[in-house]
């Protein structure tokens, strides 16, 4: 049976391409809101981590109506290290629409979605967007899309894709690259024309994948899917099944049954094959599972999500300051918070170490982990962690590493020190091309040799320069790569940091913290030129005599601290430090806090 009054689509592209701006634009002229109603910016990223940082974490599902048809959208990330949300979303839709920006092109996680959507067989239809942007070259932009869908070995049909040039700011779209248009409904009826009805069997048991999970805190655990086969019902008995795991099989009832409108989830008696709806009253499903009729238990293939390429070791915090500032400090708190998160996030992976106190942490990339790490705080954690560290694998008994496609706009002068700074982390350019006054240069680079580059390419580009990277795959092992050519200032004591101690401190290098902060011995407190440790005493107060020199009331001018944020922290920890993660702070230490104990470690070391 074909259902002509539903379309299933999804939003994929490059992190800032507008797709979130976009669907507001969607859902303001399909008349989701009210025409007095107040609107923020991007309604769809809801969550206080994505508002703030301009990006989206989670994918999302919304849905309009236009001319008689419902059309449900998923809104997904454009980061890299949540490509995992976009794997699953894909399950739920059978049309996508890549988003491309109308000046930087196909970026790397422009084809690692593309990729996944041609790999399911789905339609497209191109999206170049912000078309009014002053350095926009739309027709460079079409060849580029167009090479890209030959790389990846399109299909002639998919090759054949319709192309819609749309400003998701102004809420405009055109079919003609030289118009701007005044609206969005040209994109409206390129779906309803270029995405087929959807073909249902409502009569067959009921089959129901689930690609998301949402919880709350009055009904417990929610999941969110698309109804494949048959009719689901409120309160219908139903069985839980997996195709992966063919021994999980357990029984339930759909207490609670919604539809989503807008960005409401609606609750209804039943939904048909086809639409994507969200249910509660199963507490332990998790993504992937089928919800399935007793009388007729057939799971569903689900997408196998990419390997994580990082690891972290999240361990109990154990500084001098523990249990000062956190709700949730203990063991028992750290692994459930953290197995927790993986019934949500289906590219995370946890497993227990040797150490009752330690958890070892797999995820996408370093961003992929802070963001984990971020919300953790948020909610009153307390917890270690350590540097990042890529996953090795081993194939026909050599050692492969993960390797990162990497892709940068720098200016004219720059090019220079981008190419010896990729020397230095085993880069090897693969292309280089002009674009007006800058050059995009593209390398394969080893995942660890990323690792700290972000704040150092900044600084050489001085802030103009543009990079982006998503994981290409396991190479041979390259070789050593010197990640920290800095050292550390460490603290001496632990007491209170006085202005006479920072001020003999901050010659020997650069300072994170200020007069009045807490401090104890081996904590980190800031950057060394040199590339070994200084131990520093930021305690030490001026001694007192009964003779006045000349100088003694001249006051002392501290340089201000730089203030490392969450990423600039991880970036910087080195193999023998660790982070100290609490609500309020954020700090570097040394795993071994002692000084002489240190010292003796360090000896020990280069012995060996």
């Amino acid at each position: 049976m074909l259902r002509d009054d539903l379309r299933n689509i999804a939003i994929i592209a490059h992190v800032d391409h507008g797709k979130t701006t976009l669907v507001d634009q969607m859902l303001k002229q399909s008349g989701a809101f009210r025409e007095n109603q107040v609107v923020e910016e991007r309604v769809m990223d809801s969550g206080d981590l994505e508002r703030e940082r301009g990006i989206t974490i989670l994918a999302k599902n919304t849905s309009i109506h236009y001319n008689g048809v419902k059309i449900n959208i998923v809104d997904t990330p454009g980061h890299a290290d949540f490509s995992g949300e976009v794997e699953r979303s894909l399950k739920m839709v059978s049309g996508v629409l890549i988003l491309v920006d109308a000046a930087e092109g196909p970026m790397p996680q422009t084809r690692f979605v593309t990729q996944k959507a041609l790999e399911m067989g789905h339609k497209l239809i191109i999206v170049v967007n912000k078309v009014d942007r002053p350095d926009a070259r739309v027709k460079e932009v079409i060849d580029e899309v167009l090479e890209l869908l030959m790389d990846l070995n399109a299909s002639d049909e998919q090759l054949e894709s319709p192309f819609v040039f749309c400003s998701g700011r102004a809420g405009t779209s055109s079919l003609n690259e030289k118009e701007t248009g005044t609206d969005l409904k040209p994109l409206f009826d390129t779906i309803l024309e270029h995405f087929p009805p959807l073909e249902v069997d409502d009569e067959g048991p009921l089959q129901l994948l689930v690609s998301s999970i949402d919880y709350n805190d009055y009904v417990g655990r929610i999941g969110i899917g698309r109804i494949e086969r048959g009719v689901a019902r409120q309160g219908a008995e139903v069985t839980v099944c997996n195709y992966n795991h063919s021994d999980v099989n357990a029984r339930g009832k759909l207490v609670n049954l919604y539809e989503i409108e807008g960005l409401q989830r609606v609750p209804c008696a039943s939904a048909r094959a086809g639409d994507i709806v969200c249910f509660s009253g199963l507490e332990n499903i998790n993504i992937g599972d089928t919800i399935a009729s007793p009388e007729c238990v057939e799971a569903v293939p689900f997408v196998k999500i990419s390997e994580p390429t990082v690891e972290m070791i999240f361990s109990v915090n154990d500084s001098p300051f523990a249990g000062k500032e956190g709700k949730f400090v203990t063991t028992r708190h750290l692994r459930e918070r953290l197995y927790r998160e993986l019934l949500r996030d289906v590219s995370l992976k946890v497993e227990d170490t040797d150490s009752t106190d330690s958890f070892r942490v797999s995820g996408r990339g370093e961003m992929h982990l802070s963001i984990l790490i971020e919300t953790m705080r948020r909610e009153g954690y307390e917890f270690q962690v350590s540097s990042p560290k890529v996953l090795y694998k081993e194939i026909d008994g050599a050692r492969y590493e993960p390797v990162e496609r990497l892709i940068v706009d720098v200016p004219e002068n720059s090019t220079g020190v981008v190419f010896e700074s990729m020397g230095e982390r085993k880069g090897e350019l693969v292309h280089m091309s002009a674009m007006g006054s800058r050059i995009r240069l593209e390398f394969l680079v080893p995942a660890r040799g990323l690792f700290g580059y972000k704040s150092e390419f900044l600084t050489d580009t001085k802030g103009e320069g543009v990079m982006n990277s998503v994981f290409f795959e396991y190479q041979p092992y390259k070789g050593e790569i010197v990640r920290k050519q800095t050292g550390s200032l460490v603290a001496f004591e632990t007491g209170e940091a006085v202005t006479y101690g920072l001020f003999n401190a901050q010659g020997r290098g650069m300072l994170f913290i200020g007069a009045g902060t807490q401090v104890y011995e081996g904590m980190v407190i800031g950057v060394s030129p040199k590339a070994e440790d200084i131990n520093v005493n930021v305690c030490k107060t001026k001694h007192l005599t009964n003779t006045r020199s000349s100088s003694s009331d001249e006051a002392l001018r501290l340089i201000p601290p730089k203030r490392l944020s969450l990423e600039e922290a991880l970036e910087f920890i080195g193999d023998d430090e660790l982070l100290e993660i609490t609500p309020q702070n954020v700090r570097i230490r040394k795993r071994i806090l002692d000084g002489e104990l240190r010292a003796k470690a360090r000896a020990k070391a280069k012995l060996n």
